[in-house]
């Protein structure tokens, strides 16, 4: 074992065959049925639906994203999102994952598209949600597969720097020391999504559940792990506590500080986790639990294991530009690699090959449900709708499902090769998009006056808003960066492009709602 990357890609490979084999156990369970393969026949207790709505919810974006991104902007990145994920998604799921699981369950609804359908009595807003929300999800999916194959290359870095597949190199010419001689991004990628198809493919939902259940555990017990193992190692004291004051010492003072994020813009963050109310894979989520009791552990939990898995990240990344770093190898240029870079420099070999399956543990588990969530979308809301659920069976059904998770996956991968320098800004703007929604399906449940016109005109708003403001940030080369300028009393105040997007979504929604007709007083009696 002579080559550096050879353990950290023995453990991932270990640790794959693992997950394949959990995944494929569960099909051994699998009725045959839609509803199974959907929504595992609301069979999920208290504890994996906490595990499988945490593990979908903490993605590449939380983990590699946010210690990239604590990197350049300092300690602000935990509050602008981490602190005020853990209530406002509590809120949602107690909010509209309990009512809309009893929607659900009494009307057997298996996707959000289902549920608006009947609530407004509009076939059209399905038409319109189906393209908008796949094309929502799908950014949110190249944050995972294209973080996926930057982890293994930089942690199975050294593996083989003498052929040319996987080498790693400057544009003249000069081999990037912690990338060079990893197993390149476009095969880890690969690997990645072939092992998630597979246990999708065959385990449905049950198996997704089952899997993110072990890569929730996985990723948060090895998380702390190594969270104290790099503490130790880069402060170089005695104890915990002393390893911390002495790397808080050595950060610069603007990175441990918000001095360079201005308060409206970090108020104005706190709106984007408002996106897990429109989250399609989550809703899908919340048909598996067994009783509206199963959501309490969730509601409870939820905030706890945030602060568990984003305080070390977040601290990891703002280490990072500290004095007590070691000059060699330097540090990577790209933010997205800053944590399996520490993993692989500060680690010993087995731990950093197991944070390595950590790390993609916490990507796959929410790559499983997003795929899941979009064939299920496509089956029910386009093909089995509009053929009449009298013409296609249950078995055809959950084929047409895989067939259509097979060309997402394939669609998304091959989209993942092009050149994406941030999974932070990705991240931020897909789930802008998602929050900008939130208005619909919170006036759908606490609503009796919204009108299926003011839903329609509501989410033609937001993603009229959103396009021209994604447009913006692309001219001016400000897709991480990019905010507005509000001109108040003479001064300016920045805000976030969401707060646009949710207030012309809002706005619109309301006034068009106020002067359009009611759905029937029947259609009213059933949803109040």
């Amino acid at each position: 074992m002579n080559h550096p990357g050879l353990p950290q890609l023995i453990i991932i490979l270990i640790y794959l065959g693992l997950l394949l084999l959990l995944g494929l156990s569960s099909s051994r369970l699998f009725k045959g049925t839609k509803e199974d393969y959907q929504v595992a026949s609301h069979s999920i207790g208290p504890f994996l639906l906490l595990m499988s709505l945490f593990g979908t919810t903490m993605t590449a974006f939380a983990l590699v994203g946010s210690s990239g991104e604590a990197f350049k902007e300092g300690i602000g990145v935990y509050g602008m999102l981490a602190s005020s994920s853990g209530i406002i998604h509590s809120l949602c799921f107690f909010l509209i994952g309990v009512k809309v699981w009893k929607f659900a369950r009494r009307h057997k609804y298996t996707t959000q598209i289902e549920f608006f359908r009947d609530r407004l009595e509009s076939d059209f807003i399905g038409l319109l949600l189906f393209p908008i929300l796949v094309g929502l999800v799908v950014p949110y999916l190249l944050i995972g597969v294209i973080s996926s194959g930057t982890v293994i290359q930089s942690l199975t870095a050294g593996l083989a720097p003498n052929v040319e597949m996987f080498q790693a190199l400057t544009p003249d010419g000069n081999p990037i020391v912690a990338l060079n001689g990893g197993v390149p991004p476009w095969l880890g990628s690969m690997v990645i999504c072939v092992v998630v198809l597979i246990y999708v493919f065959f385990g449905g939902m049950r198996g997704t559940t089952w899997a993110n259940t072990l890569q929730t555990i996985v990723f948060m017990i090895l998380g702390i792990v190594t969270f104290y193992v790099i503490a130790s190692r880069l402060g170089g004291q005695d104890g915990l506590m002393a390893n911390l004051q002495a790397l808080a010492e050595s950060v610069p003072e603007e990175k441990i500080t918000r001095m360079e994020m201005s308060k409206t813009k970090f108020f104005t963050y706190l709106l984007i986790p408002l996106s897990v109310g429109m989250f399609p894979h989550l809703f899908q989520h919340w048909m598996t639990a067994k009783s509206a009791n199963t959501f309490k552990v969730p509601v409870i939990c939820h905030p706890l294991f945030i602060m568990i898995v984003w305080v070390p990240c977040v601290l990891v990344g703002i280490w990072a530009t500290g004095e007590l770093i070691p000059p060699k190898p330097p540090l990577p240029s790209n933010p997205n690699t800053i944590l399996p870079f520490l993993v692989k420099t500060q680690t010993g070999k087995v731990l950093g090959g197991l944070l390595a399956a950590g790390i993609l543990a916490a990507i796959m588990s929410s790559l499983d449900s997003q795929f899941l969530c979009i064939g299920t979308i496509f089956t029910n809301d386009v093909l089995t709708h509009y053929k009449g659920k009298d013409n296609v069976s249950d078995a055809q059904q959950v084929l047409y499902t895989r067939l259509f998770i097979i060309g997402i996956v394939a669609i998304t991968y091959l989209l993942s090769l092009g050149n994406v320098k941030s999974v932070f800004a990705m991240g931020v703007w897909c789930f802008s998009g998602f929050s900008a929604l939130f208005p619909i399906v919170f006036a759908a449940l606490y609503w009796r006056g919204l009108t299926a016109a003011g839903a329609i005109s509501g989410i033609l708003a937001a993603i009229v808003s959103w396009s021209i403001l994604f447009y913006k940030a692309l001219e001016q080369d400000a897709l991480r960066t990019f905010v507005l300028k509000l001109p108040l009393g003479g001064e300016e105040y920045e805000i976030m492009p969401v707060v646009v997007m949710l207030t012309s979504s809002l706005v619109t929604m309301v006034v068009v709602s106020l002067v359009t007709p009611k759905p029937s007083e029947e259609t009213l009696a059933r949803f109040f």
